[in-house]
């Protein structure tokens, strides 16, 4: 079993900053990838921001370059997210998603966090 929990949204004004954080734990082999989605309102949910945990790189969505920087703790099954210059339109629940490297491809998923943009 494999738990995945997400702390650090809330409430911020456009324009200010968030850093959201992804544990995961329990019978973890290795881990492949951890990443955020975010889902708004009546939306699917999207891919945010994806890491490798094993020295490789990140990939982001286009509306969050040079805003967002994912970063990671492999050592403790932990990723962050840094979000500045925020803005109403990144109003969603931010979920971390887990990859745990086997075949079939696993994937483990947070109860999410909400993020509020507003004025």
């Amino acid at each position: 079993q494999v738990q995945v929990v997400e702390s650090g949204g809330g409430l911020v004004q456009p324009g200010g900053s968030l850093r959201l954080s992804c544990v995961a734990s329990g019978s973890i082999f290795s881990i492949y990838a951890m990443g955020w989605y975010r889902q708004g309102p009546g939306e699917q949910r999207d891919s945010v921001a994806v890491i490798s945990m094993d020295g490789g790189g990140a990939t982001y969505a286009d509306s969050v370059k040079g805003r967002f920087t994912i970063s990671r703790d492999s050592t403790k099954n932990t990723v962050y997210l840094q979000m500045n210059s925020l803005k109403p339109e990144d109003t969603a629940v931010y979920v971390c998603n887990v990859w745990v490297r086997s075949v079939p491809r696993q994937d483990y998923w947070g109860q999410g966090t909400q993020v509020t943009v507003s004025a």
